[in-house]
């Protein structure tokens, strides 16, 4: 059962093929949070999972649970994450991490780019969030 929140997730809307992986649109009231793309680091700046999808997608997610906590929010509050990927196979590793934190009754919008490079050669993803809490 679904919790009662202050969004409202809308995976398709009408003329708009429905989404799997995450809503189209999701509304919300209350206070905006934007949390800084994270990266596979650890609390004292080593990363993590070098070369390793899966591992870095965890430690990602630990960061933005962390950071979201430091705000007062929660994964339940996030509205939208970007993924920032050096390889679109990263994706699943990506989902699985994602998951662990965010039922699929309660996706958030998502954007998914491939890029070039990251600000070091080792990380291969780095996701950012925008939450609203509740006011």
């Amino acid at each position: 059962m679904a919790r009662m929140t202050h969004l409202t997730r809308i995976p398709g809307p009408d003329g708009v093929a429905p989404a799997a992986q995450y809503a189209h649109v999701v509304t919300g009231a209350g206070r905006l949070v934007a949390v800084s793309g994270q990266l596979a680091l650890d609390e004292d700046g080593a990363l993590v999972g070098e070369g390793d999808a899966g591992a870095q997608a965890r430690q990602v997610f630990e960061n933005l649970r962390r950071c979201l906590a430091a705000a007062g929010a929660t994964f339940d509050d996030v509205v939208k994450l970007t993924y920032f990927v050096t390889d679109m196979a990263h994706l699943p590793a990506v989902r699985a991490a994602r998951a662990a934190h965010l039922p699929d009754d309660r996706l958030p919008a998502s954007s998914a780019v491939q890029v070039a490079a990251l600000v070091r050669p080792e990380f291969l993803l780095e996701v950012e969030a925008l939450a609203v809490v509740a006011a």
